[in-house]
């Protein structure tokens, strides 16, 4: 069997839509959930035989809400993946959850196919945070829920929060992270909270409401990625920490720049040298896949120039970093300018040199988006330069060949 592949089924139902999700979900649409699995299982099966070579190593179900959806949809979801693709026998199964949809029977049923890990939006450990994005549950459900997937025997747990919620100080998230360590997950997603245009909270924003600004966030983040070290928790990409042997292989699927195949409204993929993703709309969807119409939305060949881009900008989202030599090598491109601004980002404490391998430090996490900004830029210069001298060689090989020719 040759490489492996991870899938992604997306699954756009929620009980409730909080105010900063921009993630393509639907609250109240129960109404077609029949008719989306439909076209979910049969895009399932379209989809199979393009991964025939391939085996399956990680399956994420996110959305949405997946298990809003229901533990009898998604068990007949992964009882078709198991029926048309090859899945590798340590295959990662993970479904998000929220704390408000999960119990230990369902839990039970979903471990029962296949599933090994959860990924649960607990978001903070306090109340008072969790209304004013609107939050649909509690703290105290958050604990029950993981009580649930342990008594499950679900034995690889990850937990979201959210750094820079309104009225979220830092006592509040301090005692988010302790209330999240109580728990002992295995893995820990903390993100600093953005305001997404066109979100309810960006209407909040717009009129006037404060938030956590940058500076704050940056405190907040520098203490988590500290107090997490203390824990036991390797970070391993500027917003993921992991006990050891627990990182996420869905993530790092995305960071690494290995091939996953997306599948439902919305799914994004890169597979096959292309990158695609499908309809945005539940009702076209749904349509267009029964009908057995095109469902792809945009598709793009990628460039080996543009896998370099892709190699700068994840890579250094993660602390495996960049090597120079694997970038000559994979992409045909000049390391030194990197290398250069690499060095005056140690010296002011932004990357660190480990070995071969060049990473951000926390602080450089935090300005990751201008970072690597930057080394793109120098890459463009460079890749641009390179190819205005092959242009001058070129010109001067066909002189010389028309001067010989003279003579």
């Amino acid at each position: 069997m040759g490489e492996c592949l991870g899938l992604y089924l997306h699954i756009p139902f929620c009980r409730s839509k909080c105010d900063y999700c921009d993630f393509y979900s639907l609250a109240g649409r129960e109404d077609r959930m029949d008719d989306y699995q439909k076209a979910l299982l049969r895009h399932i099966v379209e989809s199979a035989e393009a991964a025939r070579s391939f085996s399956v190593n990680s399956i994420y179900i996110g959305g949405g809400t997946p298990t809003w959806y229901g533990e009898k949809r998604l068990a007949e979801l992964l009882h078709t993946i198991k029926r048309r693709f090859t899945l590798s026998k340590d295959v990662e199964i993970t479904i998000e959850a929220n704390p408000d949809s999960v119990d230990e029977k369902m839990l039970r049923h979903l471990r029962r196919a296949g599933v090994n890990r959860i990924s649960m939006g607990m978001q903070s450990g306090c109340d008072q945070e969790l209304q004013a994005v609107h939050r649909p549950h509690t703290y105290r459900q958050v604990v029950d829920a993981v009580t649930a997937v342990r008594r499950a025997k679900i034995t690889n747990l990850n937990l979201d929060l959210i750094y820079g919620l309104p009225g979220q100080t830092e006592e509040s998230w301090h005692k988010t992270v302790e209330k999240a360590l109580i728990l002992n997950p295995e893995h820990l997603s903390c993100y600093g909270l953005t305001v997404e245009e066109g979100t309810p909270l960006a209407q909040r924003v717009a009129r006037g409401e404060q938030l956590p600004d940058e500076d704050q966030q940056a405190a907040l983040y520098l203490w988590t990625v500290k107090r997490l070290a203390e824990a036991g928790y390797e970070q391993y990409e500027i917003s993921n920490f992991a006990k050891r042997g627990y990182q996420s292989r869905h993530n790092m699927k995305y960071w690494m720049g290995h091939p996953y195949m997306g599948l439902g409204a919305a799914a994004h993929s890169d597979f096959g040298g292309r990158r695609y993703s499908f309809l945005s709309d539940l009702d076209q969807y749904i349509d267009h896949m029964l009908q057995g119409d095109a469902v792809v939305d945009e598709s793009e060949q990628i460039t080996r120039r543009e896998r370099g881009s892709e190699y700068l900008m994840l890579r250094m989202r993660t602390v495996h970093g960049i090597e120079e030599w694997e970038y000559r090598r994979e992409y045909m491109m000049n390391f030194e300018p990197i290398a250069a601004k690499l060095a005056e980002f140690e010296q002011r404490g932004w990357a660190r040199r480990r070995g071969r391998r060049w990473q951000f430090t926390p602080e450089g996490f935090l300005l990751s988006n201008q970072l690597i900004g930057q080394l793109l830029e120098l890459q463009e210069n460079a890749s641009l330069g390179g190819m205005l001298e092959r242009v001058r060689r070129n010109r001067e090989a066909q002189k010389e060949n028309k001067e010989s020719k003279e003579s």
